[in-house]
């Protein structure tokens, strides 16, 4: 017997049961012909997705679904604990919500074809399990950011462009409901008392939470989506971000062990060049790696991840990014990766940087490479060390050797628009020169921005150090 022929039986059984129920009768022939007509529905609906295994990208429901969820949710949750839920594979979960979601709609009179029914079990697992409407929007791979502003107006980004979406919360508490099992899952809390957290999801994608009172116009969730394509120098060339002359300069800093910060605005790409770049280190390294919030994706096998820990409801127990940082060098490490450098922490990297810790890196938010500089001074400056301000320069231009630019472009492009060496110093300015850059030229058809990376044509002052790990003349074909 076929595949179908089996589904088929189970559809007829159905429709008898159905019949019986209530109080139809019903020809043996219109039983043939109602099961055929639901046996084809139902194929056509569900196609080839697996089930309902894992979360899938489904529309946020017909309103003929929605109105069946807000009927069905609280029936549902007198035959099923949540807590027990929550701790059931979904595979049997799904089995059991869908067995009571079936006879619910029967006693509520509730009319759904085989589609809307599946949507609705998938909906009320996602509630259950998951992130309730966002559930979708983190299954759909063209979305990278997802914005919710209150619980009736939800953002993605696809492509560089945002987009209002259809997805909406019951209400404000559904809302922090979510926000709160978000944070929950990472051991975190977000509250009236502590409105503000940074989190991140199972999968490592990063999330910022802010509640009321601080958010005046409900709950405000942001997720940039872990990406789950591993994104690497080459592979940036393809989408336009880099030429291939950048893209080998870069390759050979990071084989030279250069010390580089990357500088770039909000979404702008500055952790993905930091991936990119991180691949290029030696298997053998042992790397730490520090975080606010863990999403840093280096492959090699030596590697030891920290990540800060904010205050406990008795203001106690915080360990922020500069008590990593002087806790990693006690760590035996090669290299010290900072997924951001946003404060006092900028002294120790400088220092790390400074004394053996070469090929060191870091990202930071400014929107030129001169402009991170003075960031970076005005930072060291936070920890409160009163050091005069040559003295910090002096600092700044022994640790770092290399500012990788980045930025968001108006048609939504992540593009390298600079690289830029730190030489040294002339009496109390740290010089720097430009080694590439983006030159605009116009745009596409399409509204896509063309240009290109244009070599300053200058010899790197990095030259000795290309020259003894072997790399001189491919360093000067680059420049070239």
């Amino acid at each position: 017997m076929s595949q179908r022929d089996d589904l088929a039986v189970h559809v007829e059984e159905f429709v008898r049961k159905a019949a019986q129920e209530q109080g139809v009768e019903i020809s043996d022939a219109e039983v043939c012909d109602l099961a055929t007509y639901l046996l084809n529905d139902l194929i056509e609906s569900v196609g080839t997705d697996d089930d309902l295994l894992v979360p899938r990208p489904v529309n946020p429901g017909t309103d003929s679904v929605l109105d069946a969820k807000e009927r069905i949710q609280p029936l549902l949750m007198e035959h099923i604990d949540p807590q027990a839920a929550s701790e059931l594979p979904r595979t049997e979960l799904a089995d059991q919500v869908g067995d009571v979601v079936g006879e619910l709609l029967v006693q509520e009179k509730i009319h759904l074809n085989l589609k809307e029914q599946r949507d609705l079990v998938t909906l009320l697992l996602n509630d259950m399990l998951g992130l309730g409407p966002l559930e979708p929007l983190l299954a759909d791979d063209t979305v990278s950011d997802i914005m919710v502003n209150g619980p009736t107006q939800v953002y993605v980004e696809r492509g560089g462009k945002l987009e209002l979406t259809d997805v909406r919360f019951r209400d404000d508490r559904h809302l922090i409901n979510i926000a709160q099992r978000i944070v929950n899952a990472v051991g975190r809390r977000v509250d009236e008392t502590s409105p503000i957290c940074d989190a991140r999801l199972l999968d490592g994608s990063r999330v910022n939470v802010i509640i009321p009172p601080l958010a005046i116009d409900g709950a405000s969730i942001s997720i940039r989506k872990f990406s789950k394509k591993k994104i690497t120098l080459d592979k940036m060339i393809e989408f336009g971000s880099l030429s291939p002359r950048v893209a080998q300069l870069l390759k050979i800093a990071g084989a030279c062990r250069l010390n580089i910060l990357i500088s770039g605005g909000t979404g702008s790409g500055k952790t993905t060049m930091l991936n990119a770049i991180s691949r290029l280190i030696d298997r053998g390294e042992r790397i730490v790696t520090i975080e606010d919030a863990a999403e840093l994706q280096l492959q090699q096998p030596h590697v030891v991840r920290l990540e800060t820990r904010p205050p406990n409801l008795e203001g106690k127990g915080e360990i922020t990014m500069r008590d990593l940082v002087k806790n990693a060098l006690r760590m035996r490490p090669d290299r010290i990766i900072l997924g951001e450098v946003r404060g006092g922490e900028a002294i120790d990297m400088l220092q790390a940087m400074n004394t053996g810790h070469d090929g060191s890196m870091g990202t930071i938010h400014a929107n030129r490479p001169r402009e991170a500089l003075t960031r970076l001074e005005n930072m060291v400056n936070m920890a409160g060390l009163n050091l005069p301000p040559k003295a910090i320069r002096e600092q700044i231009a022994g640790a770092l050797d290399l500012i990788v630019q980045v930025s968001r472009m108006r048609d939504g492009g992540r593009r390298t628009v600079y690289v830029t060496e730190v030489v040294g110093m002339e009496g109390d300015v740290i010089t720097t020169q430009d080694l590439f850059r983006f030159e605009w030229k116009g745009q596409d058809e399409s509204g896509k921005l063309v240009g290109d990376w244009v070599s300053a044509g200058v010899r790197p002052h990095f030259m000795p150090r290309a020259e003894y790990f072997g790399l001189g003349r491919t360093l000067m074909q680059v420049m070239s």
